[in-house]
């Protein structure tokens, strides 16, 4: 049986060229031990892919390390744990967080945030599996895979000295960028019937809604989309959500781009007044259906059936425009 977009093994959402890529990617990188670094912004899904890489060839248990939150005179007991008695308060042994991970996969999510002190041990730790515990003389082996993230530029780290050199050569043997959500807009409307699956409703978005969400340009990527349809299912009955039902960020970015379309007709450009389509420039086909032929009609009303014109507002050429009116029987 074959899998769809919502339905993904590496639970990566999207048919996009990127995720299928990094789909493919990630079934070649579980077949490896070697160091992963994961680049993107912030909620793009960097922790999904550790998360897959891993799950993919299994071996032991998948241990996140928070590098942000490793702060104060007690990291090092965090990632390598304690012997008894080796500072005040140390009544017990303790495994750190880089034993727990042994015969597994040691996470480090924003290793850009990791201290420099621990950036030393950590190199250590990749060239030669060992590692010390705090207060012991007793060097320990580990068989662990290490997967890094970061949102931050480690290259410009580097130059500033406050990422090691080294280390970030060591981690840098397998890099994989994730795109931003808006590099991929395409798989928004995957995404979102994901999302509604997962908070168990059966909701759905009317046209204009749909626009407007592929519209924006999503700055918290897909976690900032998720958290959209959270809201929206936990505020409204549904079982149509409308564009005042969506949050204020969207409210705000759909009233700000209202002026720009105003001036464009005001300066003599035949732009139709639809706030349906309003595509980044470099998308210049019509992907939804649902929204491509609400659009196509709405531009034909405005011109009243001429489609050069038509064609024009829409930003694509007649030859498609006539494609499309064959496509969905759309007689003028």
């Amino acid at each position: 049986m074959e899998r769809t977009s919502t339905d993904s093994s590496h639970g990566l959402v999207g048919q996009s060229p990127q995720i299928c890529h990094i789909r493919r990617l990630i079934e070649k990188l579980a077949q490896s031990r070697a160091p992963v670094l994961l680049l993107g912004e912030s909620g793009t899904g960097k922790e999904v892919v550790a998360r897959a890489i891993h799950n993919a060839n299994p071996a032991g248990d998948l241990v996140t390390i928070d590098c942000g939150a490793l702060v104060g005179p007690l990291v090092e007991s965090e990632l390598f744990g304690h012997t008894k008695g080796a500072f005040t308060g140390a009544a017990e042994a303790k495994k750190g967080l880089i034993e727990v991970a042994d015969g597994g996969t040691a996470f480090f999510d924003e290793i850009g945030d990791l201290p420099l002190d621990m950036q030393v041990k950590l190199l250590r730790l990749l060239q030669e599996h060992e590692f010390r515990p705090v207060g012991s003389l007793k060097q320990h082996t580990v068989n662990i895979r290490v997967i890094a993230a970061t949102h931050h530029d480690l290259a410009h780290d580097v130059e500033r000295g406050v990422f090691r050199q080294d280390l970030y050569y060591r981690l840098n043997i397998v890099k994989v960028k994730l795109p931003a959500l808006r590099e991929r807009k395409e798989d928004i409307p995957a995404l979102i019937e994901h999302f509604m699956r997962r908070f168990g409703k059966n909701y759905r978005l009317t046209p204009e809604a749909l626009a407007l969400m592929m519209d924006y340009d999503w700055p918290g990527n897909v976690r900032e989309l998720q958290n959209c349809i959270e809201r929206m299912v936990a505020i409204n009955s549904g079982p149509v959500l409308h564009t005042p039902d969506l949050p204020t960020a969207l409210q705000n970015h759909h009233e700000a781009s209202q002026p720009g379309c105003a001036a464009a007709v005001a300066a003599g450009a035949e732009t139709a007044k639809l706030p349906l389509m309003r595509t980044p420039p470099r998308q210049t086909t019509l992907f939804l259906p649902a929204i491509e032929k609400e659009t196509i009609l709405k531009a034909l009303d405005e011109t009243r059936g001429d489609r050069a014109k038509a064609a024009q507002m829409l930003g694509i050429g007649r030859t498609t425009l006539y494609r499309k009116l064959k496509e969905y029987k759309i007689e003028n």
